[in-house]
């Protein structure tokens, strides 16, 4: 786990205010530790995601969520797939 501060160093292009905004939408769910934000890497991916999404990309905001929920269905099924003993096509 890391904290804002290294996230923020991590990602030079993000800004706190997105951020938040992120959290808030719950597309980032950071947990608490003694009132400080501590990021899994799980967050961190999802951080560089919505990174590229919107940046590399140029998905924006409004989008954004329909975007993350689809590819959170998207790596869900191919979840559910390997653990049925399928692997996903990659093509």
């Amino acid at each position: 786990m890391i904290t804002l501060d290294i996230l923020c160093a991590r990602f030079t292009r993000l800004r706190i205010d997105d951020l938040q905004g992120w959290i808030a939408e719950g597309h980032v769910r950071p947990e608490r530790n003694e009132g400080t934000l501590v990021f899994t890497e799980l967050d961190v991916e999802r951080v560089r995601l919505i990174l590229e999404l919107r940046e590399d990309m140029a998905v924006n905001e409004e989008a954004l969520p329909v975007v993350l929920s689809l590819l959170d269905q998207l790596y869900e099924l191919r979840r559910r797939l390997r653990a049925m003993g399928v692997e996903p096509d990659a093509s």
